[in-house]
Protein backbone atom coordinates (compact mmCIF):
# COMPACT_ATOMS: atom_id res chain seq x y z
CA UNK A 1 0.00 0.00 0.00
CA UNK A 2 2.83 2.42 0.85
CA UNK A 3 4.47 1.64 -2.47
CA UNK A 4 1.33 2.49 -4.41
CA UNK A 5 0.78 5.65 -2.39
CA UNK A 6 4.33 6.76 -3.21
CA UNK A 7 3.89 5.88 -6.89
CA UNK A 8 0.62 7.79 -7.01
CA UNK A 9 2.28 10.98 -5.81
CA UNK A 10 5.16 10.47 -8.26
CA UNK A 11 2.74 10.27 -11.20
CA UNK A 12 0.69 13.18 -9.84
CA UNK A 13 3.79 15.34 -9.43
CA UNK A 14 4.78 14.70 -13.05
CA UNK A 15 1.29 15.63 -14.24
CA UNK A 16 1.34 18.83 -12.16
CA UNK A 17 4.65 19.84 -13.74
CA UNK A 18 3.13 19.39 -17.18
CA UNK A 19 -0.11 21.14 -16.24
CA UNK A 20 1.61 24.20 -14.80
CA UNK A 21 3.87 24.39 -17.82
CA UNK A 22 0.71 25.22 -19.77
CA UNK A 23 -1.08 27.45 -17.27
CA UNK A 24 -3.47 28.92 -19.81
CA UNK A 25 -4.81 25.48 -20.73
CA UNK A 26 -5.19 24.59 -17.06
CA UNK A 27 -7.03 27.83 -16.32
CA UNK A 28 -9.32 27.40 -19.31
CA UNK A 29 -10.14 23.85 -18.23
CA UNK A 30 -11.03 25.01 -14.72
CA UNK A 31 -13.11 27.94 -15.96
CA UNK A 32 -15.00 25.86 -18.52
CA UNK A 33 -15.89 23.26 -15.90
CA UNK A 34 -17.09 25.89 -13.45
CA UNK A 35 -19.04 27.66 -16.21
CA UNK A 36 -20.76 24.39 -17.08
CA UNK A 37 -21.80 23.92 -13.47
CA UNK A 38 -22.91 27.55 -13.24
CA UNK A 39 -25.26 27.04 -16.20
CA UNK A 40 -26.81 24.05 -14.44
CA UNK A 41 -27.31 26.15 -11.33
CA UNK A 42 -28.97 28.89 -13.36
CA UNK A 43 -31.49 26.34 -14.60
CA UNK A 44 -32.28 25.37 -11.01
CA UNK A 45 -32.49 29.02 -9.98
CA UNK A 46 -34.87 29.80 -12.86
CA UNK A 47 -37.15 26.94 -11.88
CA UNK A 48 -37.13 27.94 -8.21
CA UNK A 49 -38.22 31.50 -9.07
CA UNK A 50 -41.62 30.08 -9.98
CA UNK A 51 -41.64 27.27 -7.40
CA UNK A 52 -40.04 28.55 -4.15
CA UNK A 53 -40.20 25.07 -2.62
CA UNK A 54 -39.68 21.86 -4.57
CA UNK A 55 -41.55 19.20 -2.62
CA UNK A 56 -40.55 20.91 0.62
CA UNK A 57 -36.95 21.64 -0.43
CA UNK A 58 -35.81 25.25 -0.57
CA UNK A 59 -33.29 26.64 -3.06
CA UNK A 60 -30.48 26.62 -0.48
CA UNK A 61 -31.20 23.01 0.42
CA UNK A 62 -31.10 21.96 -3.22
CA UNK A 63 -27.82 23.84 -3.64
CA UNK A 64 -26.43 21.93 -0.68
CA UNK A 65 -27.36 18.55 -2.20
CA UNK A 66 -26.08 19.74 -5.58
CA UNK A 67 -22.78 20.67 -3.94
CA UNK A 68 -22.38 17.25 -2.32
CA UNK A 69 -22.95 15.58 -5.68
CA UNK A 70 -20.43 17.92 -7.32
CA UNK A 71 -17.79 17.10 -4.69
CA UNK A 72 -18.33 13.38 -5.26
CA UNK A 73 -18.05 13.89 -9.02
CA UNK A 74 -14.85 15.87 -8.45
CA UNK A 75 -13.22 12.91 -6.69
CA UNK A 76 -14.16 10.65 -9.57
CA UNK A 77 -12.59 13.00 -12.10
CA UNK A 78 -9.47 13.54 -10.00
CA UNK A 79 -8.84 9.86 -9.28
CA UNK A 80 -10.35 7.82 -12.10
CA UNK A 81 -11.08 10.04 -15.11
CA UNK A 82 -8.93 7.84 -17.36
CA UNK A 83 -11.53 5.07 -17.20
CA UNK A 84 -13.34 6.95 -19.96
CA UNK A 85 -10.44 6.12 -22.29
CA UNK A 86 -10.24 2.38 -21.56
CA UNK A 87 -12.04 1.19 -24.68
CA UNK A 88 -11.08 3.59 -27.45
CA UNK A 89 -7.58 4.58 -26.32
CA UNK A 90 -6.21 1.58 -24.44
CA UNK A 91 -7.95 -1.52 -25.80
CA UNK A 92 -8.56 -0.62 -29.44
CA UNK A 93 -5.23 1.17 -29.88
CA UNK A 94 -3.22 -1.45 -27.95
CA UNK A 95 -2.03 0.91 -25.21
CA UNK A 96 -3.21 -1.44 -22.45
CA UNK A 97 -0.69 -4.15 -23.38
CA UNK A 98 2.41 -2.31 -22.01
CA UNK A 99 0.59 -1.77 -18.70
CA UNK A 100 0.10 -5.52 -18.31
CA UNK A 101 3.82 -6.32 -18.25
CA UNK A 102 4.90 -3.67 -15.76
CA UNK A 103 5.39 -4.52 -12.07
CA UNK A 104 2.32 -2.60 -10.87
CA UNK A 105 -1.37 -3.33 -10.84
CA UNK A 106 -2.61 -2.54 -14.39
CA UNK A 107 -5.77 -0.83 -13.12
CA UNK A 108 -3.69 1.41 -10.87
CA UNK A 109 -1.41 2.22 -13.79
CA UNK A 110 -4.42 3.03 -15.98
CA UNK A 111 -5.80 5.43 -13.37
CA UNK A 112 -2.52 7.32 -12.87
CA UNK A 113 -1.68 7.41 -16.57
CA UNK A 114 -3.78 10.55 -16.91
CA UNK A 115 -5.21 13.12 -14.51
CA UNK A 116 -8.05 15.50 -15.31
CA UNK A 117 -7.97 19.24 -14.50
CA UNK A 118 -11.77 19.18 -14.67
CA UNK A 119 -11.78 17.55 -11.27
CA UNK A 120 -10.27 20.69 -9.73
CA UNK A 121 -13.06 22.79 -11.22
CA UNK A 122 -15.72 20.47 -9.82
CA UNK A 123 -13.95 20.48 -6.46
CA UNK A 124 -13.90 24.27 -6.24
CA UNK A 125 -17.54 24.58 -7.30
CA UNK A 126 -18.64 21.87 -4.86
CA UNK A 127 -16.89 23.55 -1.95
CA UNK A 128 -18.46 26.90 -2.83
CA UNK A 129 -21.94 25.37 -2.99
CA UNK A 130 -21.69 23.38 0.25
CA UNK A 131 -19.96 26.05 2.31
CA UNK A 132 -22.01 28.86 0.79
CA UNK A 133 -25.44 27.30 1.30
CA UNK A 134 -24.86 25.84 4.77
CA UNK A 135 -25.08 29.15 6.76
CA UNK A 136 -28.45 30.03 5.17
CA UNK A 137 -29.88 26.77 6.53
CA UNK A 138 -28.43 27.25 10.00
CA UNK A 139 -26.44 24.01 10.02
CA UNK A 140 -24.52 23.80 13.30
CA UNK A 141 -21.36 21.96 12.35
CA UNK A 142 -20.01 19.50 14.89
CA UNK A 143 -17.11 17.09 14.59
CA UNK A 144 -19.58 14.25 14.09
CA UNK A 145 -21.36 16.08 11.26
CA UNK A 146 -18.06 17.00 9.62
CA UNK A 147 -16.96 13.37 9.81
CA UNK A 148 -20.26 12.28 8.27
CA UNK A 149 -19.84 14.89 5.53
CA UNK A 150 -16.34 13.61 4.74
CA UNK A 151 -17.49 9.98 4.64
CA UNK A 152 -20.48 10.92 2.48
CA UNK A 153 -18.30 12.73 -0.07
CA UNK A 154 -15.73 9.90 -0.18
CA UNK A 155 -18.52 7.33 -0.53
CA UNK A 156 -20.16 9.40 -3.27
CA UNK A 157 -16.88 9.62 -5.15
CA UNK A 158 -16.42 5.86 -4.83
CA UNK A 159 -19.94 5.32 -6.19
CA UNK A 160 -19.09 7.37 -9.28
CA UNK A 161 -15.84 5.44 -9.73
CA UNK A 162 -17.50 2.05 -9.17
CA UNK A 163 -20.22 2.72 -11.76
CA UNK A 164 -17.68 4.05 -14.27
CA UNK A 165 -15.45 1.01 -13.72
CA UNK A 166 -18.38 -1.36 -14.21
CA UNK A 167 -19.49 0.23 -17.45
CA UNK A 168 -16.01 0.96 -18.81
CA UNK A 169 -14.96 -2.67 -18.24
CA UNK A 170 -17.66 -3.72 -20.68
CA UNK A 171 -15.20 -2.53 -23.35
CA UNK A 172 -13.52 -5.95 -23.00
CA UNK A 173 -16.67 -7.57 -24.42
CA UNK A 174 -18.27 -5.04 -26.80
CA UNK A 175 -16.93 -2.87 -29.60
CA UNK A 176 -17.57 0.43 -27.85
CA UNK A 177 -18.64 0.75 -24.21
CA UNK A 178 -18.37 4.55 -24.13
CA UNK A 179 -22.08 5.16 -24.91
CA UNK A 180 -23.02 2.87 -22.01
CA UNK A 181 -20.62 4.63 -19.63
CA UNK A 182 -21.94 8.02 -20.72
CA UNK A 183 -25.59 6.95 -20.42
CA UNK A 184 -25.11 5.66 -16.87
CA UNK A 185 -23.02 8.66 -15.88
CA UNK A 186 -25.60 11.16 -17.13
CA UNK A 187 -28.24 9.72 -14.81
CA UNK A 188 -26.41 11.44 -11.95
CA UNK A 189 -28.25 14.60 -13.03
CA UNK A 190 -31.42 13.09 -11.58
CA UNK A 191 -29.73 13.12 -8.17
CA UNK A 192 -29.32 16.90 -8.35
CA UNK A 193 -32.95 17.24 -7.27
CA UNK A 194 -34.99 15.74 -4.39
CA UNK A 195 -35.92 12.15 -5.18
CA UNK A 196 -39.42 12.76 -3.86
CA UNK A 197 -40.34 14.69 -7.04
CA UNK A 198 -39.95 11.54 -9.17
CA UNK A 199 -42.24 8.58 -9.70
CA UNK A 200 -41.60 5.46 -7.65
CA UNK A 201 -39.95 3.45 -10.45
CA UNK A 202 -37.52 6.29 -11.21
CA UNK A 203 -36.71 6.65 -7.51
CA UNK A 204 -35.85 2.95 -7.39
CA UNK A 205 -33.49 3.35 -10.36
CA UNK A 206 -31.58 6.28 -8.84
CA UNK A 207 -31.46 4.54 -5.45
CA UNK A 208 -30.60 0.93 -6.27
CA UNK A 209 -29.66 0.60 -9.96
CA UNK A 210 -27.47 3.69 -10.40
CA UNK A 211 -27.36 4.80 -6.74
CA UNK A 212 -26.18 8.38 -7.19
CA UNK A 213 -28.69 9.52 -4.57
CA UNK A 214 -26.27 8.23 -1.91
CA UNK A 215 -23.92 10.99 -3.07
CA UNK A 216 -26.44 13.82 -2.74
CA UNK A 217 -30.06 13.51 -1.63
CA UNK A 218 -29.60 11.02 1.20
CA UNK A 219 -26.57 12.58 2.98
CA UNK A 220 -28.07 16.05 2.45
CA UNK A 221 -31.35 14.85 3.92
CA UNK A 222 -29.58 13.45 6.97
CA UNK A 223 -27.64 16.67 7.62
CA UNK A 224 -30.83 18.69 7.15
CA UNK A 225 -32.71 16.49 9.65
CA UNK A 226 -35.04 14.93 7.10
CA UNK A 227 -36.41 11.43 7.33
CA UNK A 228 -34.01 9.27 5.33
CA UNK A 229 -33.90 6.37 7.78
CA UNK A 230 -31.21 3.70 7.72
CA UNK A 231 -30.11 4.70 4.22
CA UNK A 232 -28.23 7.63 5.78
CA UNK A 233 -25.56 5.11 6.83
CA UNK A 234 -25.68 2.86 3.76
CA UNK A 235 -23.50 4.98 1.47
CA UNK A 236 -20.14 3.34 2.33
CA UNK A 237 -21.59 -0.16 1.89
CA UNK A 238 -23.06 0.76 -1.50
CA UNK A 239 -19.74 2.28 -2.56
CA UNK A 240 -17.72 -0.76 -1.50
CA UNK A 241 -20.17 -3.08 -3.25
CA UNK A 242 -19.86 -1.17 -6.53
CA UNK A 243 -16.06 -1.00 -6.33
CA UNK A 244 -15.80 -4.73 -5.67
CA UNK A 245 -18.22 -5.54 -8.51
CA UNK A 246 -16.39 -3.21 -10.87
CA UNK A 247 -12.98 -4.64 -10.01
CA UNK A 248 -14.21 -8.22 -10.43
CA UNK A 249 -15.58 -7.36 -13.88
CA UNK A 250 -12.26 -5.69 -14.72
CA UNK A 251 -10.34 -8.84 -13.72
CA UNK A 252 -12.77 -11.02 -15.67
CA UNK A 253 -12.28 -8.77 -18.68
CA UNK A 254 -8.50 -9.08 -18.43
CA UNK A 255 -8.75 -12.87 -18.63
CA UNK A 256 -10.61 -12.45 -21.95
CA UNK A 257 -8.35 -9.72 -23.29
CA UNK A 258 -6.49 -10.46 -26.51
CA UNK A 259 -3.62 -8.24 -27.61
CA UNK A 260 -4.07 -6.16 -30.75
CA UNK A 261 -0.66 -7.35 -31.98
CA UNK A 262 0.46 -3.81 -32.70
Amino acid sequence: MKRYARLYWVFLAQWLKTAFAYRANLALGLLSTMAQQAIGLLVVWGAMLHVPRLNGWTYDQILFAYGLLTLAKALSHLVADNLWNLGQVYLRAGRLDPLLVRPVNPLFHLLVDRFSPEGLGYLLMGLVLVLGSAPAMGIAWTWLKLLYLLIAVLSGGAIFIGLNLLTASMAFFVMDALPLTLAVFQTHQLAQYPLSIYRRNLRLVVTWVVPYCFASYIPAGYLLHREVGWMALAGPSVAVGLLVAGYRLWLFGLTHHGSTGT
